[in-house]
């Protein structure tokens, strides 16, 4: 991958690690430990909107559907302070704004469920049959690269990145704005290099030294695409 003469915020990364906004949601419900057939709309939407920011921040292909479920989210905040219209012929419950974020999420949950399963009996099947050696496997040993992050989502990725971003560009006053325009494949190559010799890499060592946020944007895309390849492992202590 080239960024040669480009900002760094000009680099797409495809990832498969997240499926999109349904997905966000799930995490952010199960992180936080809600009821998802009660979720707390204002809570959700204010959780939902900073995650947002952060991919605009970065620039992870930012589709637009995260824009247009941000947008319904604050749309469904203020329908959940309005007076609720009742069903005819029913006296017992005003309908509920959120029943169809509810079937949309419990639809996609169910789906995800399927593709986790058909994944692991995949992986099963491949553990029994090694596949043939690839060129990439003539000088990557994937089992010898691992962060030591436990089933890291991307979303636990984006909190730390944007935790460290705060942390390392805390009290910088400088004005002038400083382009990186090194090629995403160069910050990956010094992921692995620096992954052979130290074994494994905390979050935070990665990006040590680091001070300017063109670096530590092409970095934590250069990891991401690493975790993509699965040409290494992220782990959570």
């Amino acid at each position: 991958v080239d960024m040669e003469n480009t900002e760094p915020t000009e680099y797409r990364v495809d990832l498969d690690v997240y499926n999109g906004p349904l997905d966000l949601l799930l995490y952010l419900i199960k992180r936080d430990e809600l009821d998802i057939y009660d979720i707390p709309i204002a809570h959700i939407t204010a959780q939902y909107c900073k995650y947002v920011d952060l991919l605009k921040q970065i620039d992870l292909t930012l589709a637009g559907e995260f824009m247009v479920l941000a947008a319904s989210l604050i749309e469904l905040k203020a329908k959940m302070l309005l007076p609720r219209p009742v069903l005819e012929g029913d006296d017992s419950e005003a309908l509920d704004p959120r029943l169809e974020l509810v079937r949309q999420l419990l639809e996609y949950k169910q789906f995800k469920d399927v593709a986790s399963e058909l994944g692991q009996s995949a992986h099963l099947a491949a553990s029994r049959y090694p596949p043939a050696l690839r060129k990439d496997d003539l000088h990557l040993d994937k089992a010898d690269h691992e962060l030591d992050l436990r089933d890291v989502a991307v979303w636990d990725l984006l909190e730390a990145f944007d935790k460290l971003m705060a942390a390392t560009l805390a009290g910088n006053y400088q004005h002038e704005v400083l382009y990186d325009d090194t090629p995403i494949d160069v910050y990956e190559a010094e992921i692995i290099e620096r992954l052979k010799t130290e074994g494994s890499l905390s979050f935070s060592d990665i990006f040590r030294g680091r001070v300017t946020k063109g670096e530590i944007i092409g970095l934590f895309l250069a990891l991401l695409e690493l975790i993509r390849q699965e040409l290494i492992r992220a782990e959570q202590s």
